[in-house]
């Protein structure tokens, strides 16, 4: 598996797939500054390792973080989720002859590590859904959401 995050806690709990999953769990830095130059560094960088796992055939998970889909933490990070999304909604009709799973996690700020790492294992592996948004928590009840 090919992992992307800043995170050291989720990280180190996702690690526990590497063995046993192919393909790349990239999570969007909650770090993306003001700056556009930040937002397509991240995007790039995307672009670069999901190019690669669907070339090689194998499942990509975006985590993105619950606020950013709505644009509650600023323009940059919403951005970069909503691009992720996008480009999963593509890659995954692009894809799905090929049985290759695109999919998006939405967490909180509150949700376990071991929740995400435990959804990431699943959309890695086995029959799967594609193009698909997850949502990990319940505060995006009741709002409008792409």
């Amino acid at each position: 598996m090919t992992l992307r995050c800043a995170s050291p806690q989720l990280a180190a709990l996702l690690e526990a797939w590497r063995d046993e999953t192919s393909g790349l769990v990239f999570v969007a830095d909650d770090q993306t500054g003001e700056a556009w130059s930040e937002v397509a560094a991240e995007l790039t960088d995307a672009f670069n390792l999901t190019q690669q796992s669907l070339a090689n055939g194998l499942a990509v998970v975006f985590v993105v973080h619950n606020d950013d889909l709505l644009g509650r933490n600023g323009p940059p990070r919403a951005m970069v989720a909503m691009g992720l999304l996008s480009a999963t909604r593509t890659a995954a009709l692009e894809h799905r002859k090929a049985g290759v799973a695109v999919n998006v996690i939405a967490r909180e700020d509150d949700t376990e590590p071991s929740l995400i790492a435990r959804w990431c294992g699943i959309l890695m592996d086995g029959e799967l859904p594609t193009g698909e948004l997850i949502h990990l928590g319940s505060e995006h009840l009741g709002k409008a959401l792409p």
